[in-house]
């Protein structure tokens, strides 16, 4: 059987309406406030704001890069707060013991560091089959070619994380704190799902871009009419905000694949076995 694009969507959409209240919650404390925080307290993420408003890549990359060597412990740190709230999330919205708050976020704090490792290995791999096939390209000496190796990158990076998409449910909701067999769980829970995967996620982030903007630019208006110094405000404010927004909605349909994928994976096993 095939991945249901339909059935995922409206499973999430019931997981974020019966949790919505302790969602909010967490995070709220685990990301608005860390991330608006950070926001509004670094100079210098005006710099990359302004960056990326301007489309220039080598602007955007000098700034990320002056921006994450200045303040890599920052990041670090927001980094472990993230991944408790978004362990706790999933726990709590689809681990069939019913943990309380306290329970779900003493089980993120215990393998926060198993996610990150998971993560990084992620990271690693894309990097390494990135820059393979983009140098196997520039090598050649032939332009097209050096094009068509970015492509062919992109493309793989694109599958990769697809298939490694599901890294988080098997910590939070399986329990596994290996992040070795976490990556290879996710990767076997994918197989055979990967395209529909894909455009499920790509129709979700479209739409979340979209709706995104329209938050920034509505809300964001008071605080520009108000002067500089509200404007940096303001956007840090709608930043922690579309960021939790985005978290809380992620965690429900990520929730909800791995159901489905699960219960999928399980109808197919005594046929294989058979």
């Amino acid at each position: 059987m095939k991945f249901n694009l339909d059935t995922a969507w409206k499973d999430a959409s019931r997981l974020l309406s019966r949790n919505l209240g302790l969602l909010a919650v967490v995070a709220g404390v685990f990301f608005f406030l860390p991330y608006a925080g950070v926001a509004m307290a670094l100079p210098e993420m005006g710099d990359l704001q302004a960056a990326q408003a301007s489309g220039n890549f080598d602007l955007m990359a000098a700034a990320a890069s002056d921006l994450y060597a200045s303040y890599w412990w920052l990041f670090l740190v927001l980094a472990i707060i993230q991944g408790i709230g978004l362990l706790a999330m999933l726990a709590l919205v689809r681990q069939r013991a019913n943990p309380t708050v306290g329970e779900a976020l003493t089980a993120g704090g215990r393998s926060v560091l198993s996610y990150i490792a998971a993560q990084l290995l992620q990271v690693a791999l894309i990097v390494f089959v990135a820059v393979l096939l983009t140098a196997i390209g520039a090598l050649t000496g032939l332009q097209a070619l050096a094009v068509l190796g970015g492509i062919v990158a992109f493309v793989v990076t694109c599958y990769i994380v697809v298939k490694l998409s599901l890294v988080a449910p098997v910590i939070a909701i399986e329990g596994e704190r290996n992040p070795v067999r976490a990556l290879r769980r996710s990767w076997t829970l994918t197989r055979g799902q990967s395209f529909r995967l894909f455009l499920f996620y790509l129709l979700l982030l479209v739409a979340f871009m979209v709706l995104s903007v329209v938050i920034t630019l509505v809300l964001g208006l008071p605080f520009a009419l108000a002067g500089e110094q509200a404007a940096l405000l303001g956007e840090g404010v709608l930043s922690g905000l579309v960021n939790a927004v985005m978290v809380v909605v992620a965690v429900c349909v990520l929730a909800a694949v791995h159901t489905q994928l699960a219960r999928l994976g399980h109808e197919r096993t005594p046929s294989a076995d058979g």
